[in-house]
């Protein structure tokens, strides 16, 4: 009897040493990696037991037993695969709600309104996210825009200028896909019954129209409350049949074919590319850029105007005019404000008239007056 006391009592010890170092090695923090961080990548339909030696390997975690029983006793709650960063020390509960909660590692990435998928591209590889490459690769499929613009040539104009919150090495793919999404969302906030008219061959062609143009008013002026004049005056130019003569097509077509040096010659205006509006009639075949929602809103409702030029302020804005004889004159305004003058010519000096005779009794009553 006492023999069995004792080893009743030895098992008794035991489990209460091995139930207060499984309570220690899951409630007090731990760290054994440097102090810049550690990442930790869960693969898909990892098991609670791979998981927890995974962060013990990286020093994450004291025990990956006790990290594994936690986790064992909340059944419900699956670890989400994904990448995690660990920079400071924590509680092995700490880090399994880490993971159950899918507080993956991400960066913030803004893409601007009017940027190009050359510009995003190369904002991607600055950023260490990916090779500029590979998102250009991705941007070049059209599948994720055929349902709402089945003309598109590439996802230009479809990559909606938002923060987009990114792991550290996402796929092209993906970030293209996520950010199509975007534009059909907001698409359907900003044009309802053109997003739901989404089978009418109509709509579709509009919603390529409407893009193309759009991301011409975004590349041409950065002033929300002038876009749709901006739009307007496209429209009218269209509608006379006269041509676009926007820069940033000819820019934007020089790009895609690696000729473009960062300053647009007047020898530039005559570039052969379909997307040169000097030389061609029309939009150009596709957008020049990603536009936002200011832009989408005046190409959708443009002004109407009888403009049909505009020419810089040099004050981010611009001077619209309706005539040929206006436009000259808001070009030498845009000319002399370049120059440090004011933008309007200085009044001419008013002409001198006919000096008046005065006669002798009138000179005689000056004299008698200076006396």
């Amino acid at each position: 009897m006492k023999y069995f006391l004792a080893i009743l009592l030895l098992f008794i010890l035991i489990a209460g040493a091995a139930a207060a170092w499984m309570w220690y090695g899951i409630t007090k923090p731990y760290q054994d990696f440097a102090k810049e961080g550690v990442f930790v990548d869960v693969p898909h339909g990892a098991s609670s037991r791979h998981v927890a030696s995974l962060l013990k390997t990286n020093g994450v975690v004291r025990s990956a037993l006790a990290f594994e029983i936690y986790a064992r006793r909340h059944p419900k709650r699956t670890l989400q695969a994904g990448e995690y960063f660990f920079d400071h020390a924590m509680t092995g509960r700490e880090v399994f709600w880490k993971l159950a909660n899918g507080q993956v590692y991400e960066q913030p990435f803004t893409v601007r309104e009017g940027e190009t998928m050359f510009d995003i591209a190369r904002e991607l590889e600055a950023a260490k996210f990916m090779r500029a490459g590979d998102f250009l690769f991705a941007a070049g499929d059209p599948a994720t825009v055929r349902d709402i613009a089945p003309g598109a040539q590439t996802l230009e104009g479809f990559l909606f200028p938002a923060t987009y919150e990114l792991p550290r090495h996402p796929a092209a793919s993906e970030l293209t896909t996520e950010m199509v999404h975007k534009f059909k969302e907001e698409w359907r906030r900003i044009a309802p019954s053109a997003a739901s008219a989404t089978t009418d061959e109509a709509s579709h062609l509009a919603v390529n129209r409407i893009v193309a143009l759009a991301s011409l008013v975004e590349r041409e002026t950065p002033r929300p409350e002038e876009r749709p004049l901006v739009a307007g005056a496209f429209e009218n130019r269209l509608r006379k049949g006269m041509r676009l003569q926007c820069d940033p097509t000819v820019i934007y077509g020089m790009e895609r074919l690696g000729k473009y040096s960062g300053s647009l010659t007047g020898k530039d205006l005559k570039f052969d590319s379909l997307y040169n509006t000097y030389e061609h009639g029309g939009l150009p075949p596709g957008p020049i850029g990603n536009p936002g929602e200011a832009s989408l809103r005046a190409a959708l409702q443009p002004a109407q105007t009888n403009y049909l030029y505009f020419v810089a302020n040099t004050q981010g804005g611009h001077f619209f005019s309706a005539t040929l004889a206006e436009h000259n004159k808001n070009v030498v305004k845009y000319r002399r404000l370049l120059a440090g003058l004011p933008a309007d010519l200085p009044p001419p000096p008013p002409t001198p008239g006919p000096k008046k005779k005065h006669s002798k009794q009138q000179s005689k009553q000056h004299r008698g007056t200076a006396r």
